[in-house]
């Protein structure tokens, strides 16, 4: 998604409240854009807490900052930042962070963001935005670019499957319907499950939905959906984020605040390293039950 959300920032460049700042990440993606905004691309050097306070500073002079790391560098090490300096004035700082979830695989802990989207919404007024595709990226950025509070957006590999045809961009959508199961995907995930419970038949088949903005709030959550919990009395929700401040929770709260808590609630989500061993993220995403083939199983179970 890196080279998709370059190209969707170029269209904010026309804005000359647009600044931009990268921890000495981006390479081999973000070229253009440090081309074309010149002296609004910023390079802060491996100095995340600094990095978040300028564009604090500059959001504050009533610039619009992008701040931009992979995802552990630009929530984790500079939290307390993110909590004094943008949240609690409402700056319009939009971080974003490549590779949530266990992207950056094999580099291990350090390099894994498996409770930032958790962690971040505890620091009001933050708002999340996860793209499940490509495609999401150029809306959310547009959103962002009038946005005036914090916000992260946090970014994964597209996984559409090939042929499909998405629907509008929202922040739920329903991206398959069948008789089975109410299913609840967060971010890219959606694509590699949407493809494996496709091949169900149809009264097996999941009504699958996927979540793209956070965090929930129980007026929101579409009347179709609430409907699906209902009649299929099983809600599965698939995310790569561990369970405390996860989608499961809020979902979980929202309905059973509404009287719609379903007779059975499953939720699959990052377990951290069952093995204590390390490798790509199919392989953390297949020991925790994130892959395809476990979310099938379990909706034939």
């Amino acid at each position: 998604m890196r080279n998709v959300l370059c190209q969707s920032l170029l269209g904010q460049i026309a804005d000359p409240a647009f600044v931009f700042l990268t921890g000495d990440l981006g390479f081999q993606a973000l070229e253009p854009l440090r081309d074309a905004a010149a002296g609004r691309f910023i390079n802060a050097g491996v100095a995340e807490q600094n990095m978040v306070s300028v564009a604090a500073g500059l959001a504050w002079s009533g610039l619009k900052s992008w701040v931009y790391s992979i995802a552990p560098f630009v929530y984790a090490r500079p939290y307390e930042q993110i909590r004094n300096d943008v949240c609690m004035h409402d700056l319009p700082v939009k971080l974003v962070g490549n590779g949530g979830g266990y992207g950056y695989g094999v580099m291990g802990a350090t390099h894994h963001a498996l409770a930032d989207y958790g962690a971040l919404l505890c620091l009001e007024p933050m708002q999340v935005f996860v793209p499940a595709f490509a495609a999401d990226v150029p809306p959310i950025i547009r959103r962002l670019g009038e946005f005036s509070h914090p916000a992260y957006l946090r970014l994964g590999r597209c996984e559409l499957p090939a042929g499909y045809g998405l629907p509008v961009y929202s922040a739920w959508r329903q991206l398959l319907e069948g008789g089975g199961t109410a299913l609840a995907v967060v971010g890219p995930l959606a694509g590699g499950i949407l493809g494996a419970v496709s091949r169900l038949r149809v009264a097996r088949r999941p009504n699958l939905w996927v979540i793209t903005e956070l965090p929930i709030r129980a007026g929101e959550i579409p009347p179709a959906f609430l409907s699906q919990v209902q009649s299929a009395g099983h809600l599965l929700v698939v995310e790569e984020h561990v369970a405390q401040g996860s989608v499961g929770q809020m979902l979980a709260h929202a309905l059973v605040g509404l009287g719609k808590a379903p007779r059975r609630f499953t939720h699959r989500c990052a377990l951290g390293y069952p093995t204590r061993s390390y490798g790509s993220q199919t392989f953390h995403r297949r020991e925790c039950g994130l892959d395809p083939e476990s979310i099938l199983a379990e909706l034939q179970s």
